[in-house]
C-alpha cells in the first residue's frame, strides 16, 4: 500500500552504530555541515581532538593561543554568515575563549564555543583545571550547555546550532565532562528539534501590516527623513531588500559600523557610516531629521552621543528581531518586533500596491550634499605617509575587491573611512566589545572560509603584537591573510584621547623606547622589528618609510604567495577626525584638530 504524500509523516531519528562520546560530537558536527573546527587540545580535550583526527569532512586548525582560535572562528562566521567552531580544553583554555564569547555576544555572531570539563566526580572540587564554565559564560551567551548525559550529546549540539544561528544570532556554549566523552553507546541522532521556549526558532517575528502601512504614511509626509541601518540587515541577509526599499522611497541611508557593506558607500543616497567618528552629512542628517527610520540597530553610545539629542525633533520608528532593544536605549515612537528582511520585503510590497506617495525631500537632500561636499574625510598629504594615505592606496590598490579585518583603535576608523565597503561581510571588526588583538586571527579564519578572496587584516602595532603568535598558524596551514601594520609606536586611540582631554599626559601610550620614540624620522627607534619577527615565523615581510615605496609595496605584498606582513611607518600625531567626544551631540562634533 503507497502512502499519501500529503500526510506529513514525522521524520524518523537516526540510530547510529555503537561509538565513544567524542566521536558523537564530531558525528553531530559533520551532520550540522562543519568543515572547519579551531582547536587547542588540552587533557580534557584530547578525547575531542583524538575523534577529529578521524573525521573525513572536518579540518582542524591549531592556533598558537585559545583566543586566536576564537578569533579565527569569529572571522570565519562573520565572513560566511554562518556558525563556526572554536575548541578548548577545560580551566584556563576555556577562560581563554570568554573574551571570544563575549564579543560574538556583543556583535550579535554566531559562535559554538566547545570546551572539555574535567570528570563529573571532580566537577565542583576545584580539580585540576576545573572552571565553572557553564556559569561563567552565562551573561554573555544566548545558551551554555553542559553535558551531563551521554545520551543528550547529539541532541545538545544540534540545539546549539539552532539556537546560534537563528533569530538574533550569538554564541553558544557546550562544555562536555570527559566521563561522556569516553562513554560507549549508540547515539540517536534527532531528526527535529523541540524546544518550546524559544518561540523565534520556529517561526521569525513578522510586522503587522498596520504597522508598516503607519511607516509608509510617515514617510510620505516627511520633509527630512533618514534610513538608520545596522548589523541586523546583514545578519539577516536583508541587504537586497535595504536597497531596493532606499531607493523606491529615496530616503538617504545612514550606517552604523555594524551595517558596513550593507547599502554601498558609493550610492548616491549614502550617508555612509555616522557616530563618535562618522561623517558629518550622518551625523547632521540624523540630528537634524524629522523622521528616523532604524533598521536592525540598536542605538548604541558610540552612534547617539547625548541621548537627550539624539535626533531631538524626529518621529522614530525601530524595527529590530529582538524587542528588548525596544525603548533600551532610545525612546521610539513605534517599536515594531519584526524579522528586518520580512519588514522591508512587506513594505515594498505594500508601497507598490498601495497608495505610498514618495515624498519630496528636493531640499532636503540639497542640504545632505552641501554637507558632504563641505566635510568630507580628508588628511594632509604632504610631509610622511599618514594612516589615512596608506588604507586609500589599498582600496585604491584592490578597487574594494578585499575583505578586510581590523584590530581596534584608531587604524579601525581610518579602515572604515578610507576604504569604501560597497557589500556585506568585508568589514570584519570587534565593534561591541572592542578587542585589541582581533584583527590578525579574524583574517585568518576569514581567508579559510574564502581562499580565493583577498583579505587584509588592517592592523596597530599595539593590536598586532597581541595575537602575533598566529603567524605560525597561517605559516603552517599555509593560509595567505595578509597584515598591514599601520606602526605609530604608540596605543593610537588612547593617546587621541589623552591630547584632547589630559593635555597630552602619556600614561603608559608610548610602546617603544620613551626616550627614543620610533617612527618616520627615527628609524633606530623603531620598536620591535616586525619584519624580524614575521620571518621568524616563516612568514614574509617588508618595511616601508618613504611615499612612493607605498603602492608597489602593497602591490607586492597582495602578489605575494602566502601570508605576508607590511609594516608601513607612520606619525603619531595623526588624530580620527571627526569626533564627537563623549558625553556631547552630533552638533558639537569635533571636525579639526584643537
Amino acid at each position: 500500500m503507497k502512502s499519501d504524500p500529503a500526510i506529513d509523516f514525522p521524520k524518523q531519528d537516526e540510530i547510529g552504530p555503537e561509538m565513544k562520546g567524542a566521536d558523537v560530537l564530531v558525528a553531530s558536527l559533520e551532520r550540522e555541515g562543519v568543515d572547519v573546527v579551531y582547536a587547542y587540545p588540552g587533557g580534557a580535550s584530547m578525547e575531542l581532538h583524538q575523534a577529529l583526527t578521524k573525521s573525513k569532512k572536518i579540518r582542524t586548525i591549531l592556533p598558537r593561543f585559545e583566543q586566536g582560535g576564537g578569533f579565527m572562528a569569529h572571522g570565519h562566521a562573520r565572513a560566511t554568515g554562518k556558525a563556526s567552531v572554536c575548541m578548548a580544553t577545560s580551566g584556563p583554555g576555556a577562560t581563554n575563549l570568554v573574551t571570544c564569547i563575549a564579543d560574538a555576544f556583543m556583535d550579535s555572531i554566531p559562535l559554538i564555543a566547545i570546551t572539555g570539563q574535567v570528570y563529573q566526580q571532580f566537577i565542583g572540587k576545584t580539580a585540576f583545571q576545573e572552571t565553572d564554565f557553564f556559569g561563567m559564560t552565562l551573561p554573555i551567551v544566548k545558551h551554555s550547555f553542559l553535558v551531563l548525559d551521554k545520551e543528550d550529546l547529539p541532541r545538545v549540539v544540534k540545539e546549539a546550532f539552532h539556537i546560534a544561528q537563528t533569530g538574533r544570532p550569538g554564541p553558544v556554549v557546550i562544555d562536555i565532562p570527559k566521563d561522556v566523552q569516553q562513554a560507549i553507546f549508540k547515539p540517536t541522532f534527532p531528526s527535529e528539534l523541540e524546544l518550546p521556549g524559544y518561540q523565534v526558532a520556529s517561526t521569525k517575528p513578522t510586522a503587522d501590516d498596520a504597522a508598516l502601512a503607519k511607516v509608509l504614511d510617515l514617510i510620505s509626509s516627511a520633509e527630512r527623513p533618514v534610513l538608520y541601518i545596522g548589523g541586523g540587515i546583514i545578519s539577516a541577509e536583508a541587504h537586497h531588500e535595504l536597497r531596493e526599499f532606499a531607493e523606491l522611497t529615496g530616503l538617504p541611508v545612514a550606517s552604523t559600523l555594524m551595517g558596513l557593506g550593507a547599502f554601498d558607500a558609493e550610492h548616491p543616497q549614502s550617508l555612509y557610516w555616522f557616530g563618535m567618528h562618522g561623517t558629518v552629512a550622518g551625523n547632521w542628517a540624523v540630528c537634524d531629521s524629522d523622521l528616523l527610520i532604524c533598521a536592525g540597530a540598536r542605538f548604541d553610545d558610540r552612534i547617539t552621543g547625548k541621548v537627550e539629542k539624539f535626533a531631538p525633533d524626529a518621529t522614530i520608528v525601530h524595527i529590530d528581531i529582538d524587542a528588548s532593544e525596544h525603548n533600551k536605549n532610545k525612546r521610539v515612537d513605534y517599536p515594531i518586533h519584526s524579522d528586518v528582511k520580512y519588514a522591508l520585503k512587506r513594505l515594498i510590497q505594500l508601497a507598490k500596491k498601495g497608495d505610498f506617495t514618495k515624498p519630496d525631500i528636493t531640499a532636503w537632500n540639497e542640504i545632505i550634499e552641501g554637507w558632504k561636499t563641505e566635510y568630507p574625510f580628508t588628511y594632509d598629504k604632504t610631509g610622511h605617509i599618514t594612516q589615512q594615505e596608506a588604507i586609500e592606496t589599498l582600496y585604491e590598490v584592490t578597487q574594494g575587491d578585499a575583505i578586510i579585518t581590523t584590530g581596534v583603535g584608531q587604524h579601525q576608523m581610518w579602515a572604515a573611512q578610507f576604504f569604501k565597503f560597497r557589500e556585506p561581510r568585508t568589514y570584519i571588526s570587534s565593534l561591541g566589545l572592542g578587542t585589541m588583538g582581533f584583527g590578525l586571527p579574524a583574517a585568518i579564519g576569514a581567508k579559510v572560509a574564502f581562499p580565493d578572496k583577498l583579505v587584509v587584516n588592517i592592523d596597530g602595532d599595539g593590536c598586532f603584537l597581541m595575537n602575533v603568535q598566529e603567524l605560525a598558524t597561517a605559516h603552517i596551514e599555509k593560509i595567505n591573510a595578509k597584515t598591514i601594520i599601520l606602526n605609530n609606536q604608540h596605543l593610537g586611540m588612547v593617546v587621541q584621547w589623552e591630547d584632547l582631554l589630559y593635555e597630552s599626559v602619556r600614561g603608559q601610550t608610548i610602546l617603544c623606547d620613551k626616550d627614543n620614540i620610533g617612527g618616520p624620522d627615527n628609524v633606530a627607534g623603531l620598536y620591535p622589528d616586525f619584519v624580524k619577527i614575521a620571518e621568524g615565523f616563516g612568514v614574509a615581510g617588508r618595511r616601508v618609510i618613504k611615499r612612493e615605496d607605498l603602492r608597489p609595496a602593497i602591490e607586492a605584498m597582495i602578489a605575494h604567495e602566502g601570508p605576508y606582513v607590511l609594516d608601513i611607518v607612520v606619525p603619531y600625531t595623526e588624530h580620527v577626525l571627526p569626533m564627537i567626544k563623549q558625553g556631547l551631540s552630533a552638533k558639537e562634533i569635533l571636525i579639526k584638530s584643537e
